[in-house]
């Protein structure tokens, strides 16, 4: 057996390396992290890439919805982010989603009937989904005088 302590001293100079080194390997990873597609949240731990993943995400954020109400479009987000999708892009990264870092890219649309919300008309959830990762989303209604709100809270 080999006896690492005579092989290998650690002096000054060594930890300093070693810190170094750990401290390199800690950055990559949040620089790898802050690029879009890493953060996990619950899109991340559930496959939103089925209808069945599509709503445990929307009842674990609370919403009841009809599954056979679905949905799909595929979509091309605009490169530059201007009057009113500009304010819808700013009200996903308020919820945590990371939706501009996608503009100029295609994603699926998925919207759904909300059957739980407290509202006498119909209500919609919306979803954005770039691969597996919910990118966007929101609740609204389909009034003329209707509202739209984040997907991550109930009114």
């Amino acid at each position: 057996m080999i006896d690492f302590t005579k092989c290998f001293k650690l002096t000054k100079k060594s930890a300093v390396i070693i810190i170094l080194i750990i401290a390199a390997v800690m950055l990559a990873s949040v620089a790898l992290c802050a690029s879009p597609g890493c953060s996990f949240g619950k899109s991340e731990l559930i496959d939103v890439s089925t209808s069945t993943g599509r709503e445990k995400y929307l009842n674990e954020l609370g919403w009841d919805i009809e599954v056979t109400s679905e949905e799909r479009k595929t979509v091309l987000l605009p490169s530059a982010f201007e009057g009113v999708m500009l304010g819808y892009a700013s009200m996903q990264t308020e919820q945590g989603y990371d939706f501009s870092s996608y503009g100029g890219s295609e994603c699926e649309q998925y919207t759904y009937v909300i059957t739980n919300y407290p509202h006498d008309s119909t209500v919609y959830a919306t979803l954005y989904i770039k691969g597996r990762r919910v990118i966007g989303g929101d609740v609204h209604s389909a009034e003329l005088d209707g509202f739209m709100h984040a997907l991550k809270c109930k009114e």
